[in-house]
């Protein structure tokens, strides 16, 4: 049985899976077996997967379904302790299984292990910036203290103990935007989370991901499953109304009011500060225009986001 069981979700990433999987054959730790689900592709993926021969690769087809239930079927096709997933157009450095093996020896009792991502656009190449202080080579983080800028968590850059999806369940299915941040929540709420501060995965930013997360506002993460949880949590609490905050901008630049009121008045205004209040107040055509320079500003890894 393999130490490390790594899923790669893939979907038309022609242009990208090559690099992919060499970053994982080029692993300085090689005890490890790679689950490739191809999620219905139409483009030159399968042929380009199959290129490789390598029998830790395992590839598998099946009909367009969406990235959770590809996610979920590579859980159950996983026959290692420690899961990780890979999406087909992003990169490991060679170091990160072999970082990743030392703390899962290292520490046995801890189930969640990530690394510090960088970001690339088509512009830039930067690395992430994190609300958490730096105390030495790896810090243990609450989910939500440490995700009020980057996501401390992100599928291309942690490590599972496989008994995690035993306890809080897999990726929601039934969310088509945000079914990632769903998972986060339910982790952060019963695991710490062990941050190694070395960048050992380049992240490749999609700047259409904004105007695709638009088209799928009506399947976005619902909050409410959190309701009596961020009753007690605070930190849960500003977690959820950073994403609130967010939500309600993209609602009100769609000009739909009920999803804006529904995540305006759900937010606890005195605890988000002056500037996002601010941005709550503004027409759509202004915050268009925000958002254009907020790209811009990912493209160049300059400032965090205003809306989140």
């Amino acid at each position: 049985m393999a130490f490390f069981s790594i899923v790669i979700p893939l979907y038309n990433k022609e242009n990208f899976i090559e690099n992919t999987i060499k970053s994982i054959l080029d692993q300085t730790f090689g005890d490890f077996e790679i689950i490739v689900i191809n999620d219905g592709s139409t483009d030159k993926s399968e042929e380009i997967v199959l290129g490789f021969n390598d029998d830790r690769i395992q590839y598998f087809k099946k009909e367009n379904e969406g990235v959770s239930a590809t996610r979920n079927l590579g859980i159950t096709k996983a026959s290692a302790n420690y899961i990780a997933f890979l999406d087909a157009d992003d990169y490991w450095y060679p170091e990160f299984l072999e970082t990743m093996h030392h703390y899962c020896n290292l520490l046995p009792d801890q189930n969640i292990f990530t690394a510090a991502i960088e970001i690339e656009t088509s512009k830039n190449i930067f690395p992430a910036q994190y609300s958490i202080e730096k105390t030495g080579n790896f810090e243990f983080v609450n989910y939500f203290k440490a995700s009020i800028k980057e996501s401390v968590l992100l599928t291309s850059s942690t490590i599972f103990n496989k008994k995690v999806f035993d306890e809080v369940g897999v990726f929601d299915t039934q969310i088509k935007s945000g079914q990632d941040t769903d998972l986060w929540i339910r982790i952060g709420l019963i695991f710490p989370i062990l941050f190694v501060w070395k960048v050992l995965v380049r992240y490749t930013h999609d700047e259409n991901s904004l105007s695709k997360n638009a088209a799928l506002m009506d399947s976005k993460l619902n909050f409410a499953k959190f309701s009596e949880q961020e009753k007690t949590n605070a930190d849960l609490k500003y977690f959820l109304d950073l994403n609130r905050f967010s939500l309600a901008i993209k609602s009100k630049i769609l000009n739909d009011t009920v999803l804006f009121d529904t995540y305006y008045q759900a937010i606890d205004l005195n605890k988000i500060g002056f500037k996002k209040r601010f941005l709550l107040t503004l027409p759509s055509f202004a915050l268009k225009g925000l958002i254009a320079l907020k790209l811009k500003l990912a493209q160049s890894g300059l400032g965090s986001s205003v809306f989140k």
